[in-house]
């Protein structure tokens, strides 16, 4: 917790802009010009093609939160903010991951990545590449259990989400 007894936490925020040059530069300048962190971000076209959903995680408080999404508004080319972590949302990452592999653990890894339904993309003498599509917090899962194995590369889209009503 902070000096404000408020708990930091990753807030999802979805915004819906314009879908125009600039746009995504002009946002992480703000937000990243106020000394808060994005860690994560994904751009999209949505149905409509002049229109794009960004979804950011961006970790604080409730003021970090505030200020973000208050600073969203003020920009033109912002149609909608979300806030979604208060929200019954669904959310998907998908990564590859490469572990290194030996014909002594290849079997283990692939236990594994059935447990979490990964697909094995690529097997190589000394490696394997494995893609899982999943809940942030499933992916996180996985990666830990694969730290043992040694990962010598990991590729993260990035969290998209949307409410689910």
């Amino acid at each position: 917790m902070n000096s404000n007894n408020q708990h930091i936490r990753k807030h999802i925020i979805t915004a819906l802009v314009e879908n125009q040059p600039g746009v995504l530069a002009r946002i992480v300048g703000l937000i990243s010009g106020r000394g808060y962190n994005i860690e994560s971000l994904n751009v999209g076209p949505t149905q409509d093609s002049t229109v794009s959903r960004l979804t950011m995680l961006v970790p604080g408080d409730d003021r970090v939160l505030e200020q973000v999404t208050k600073q969203l508004d003020k920009l033109v080319d912002v149609i909608k903010v979300t806030d979604l972590t208060r929200e019954t949302f669904l959310n998907r990452e998908c990564i590859l991951v490469r572990v290194a592999a030996t014909r002594k653990t290849r079997s283990e890894i692939i236990e594994l990545a059935d447990v979490f339904g990964c697909q094995v993309i690529a097997v190589r003498a000394n490696s394997m590449v494995l893609q899982l599509v999943g809940e942030q917090d499933i992916v996180t899962d996985f990666l830990e259990l694969m730290k043992p194995f040694r990962i010598l590369d990991v590729s993260r889209s990035g969290v998209i989400a949307m409410a689910s009503e």
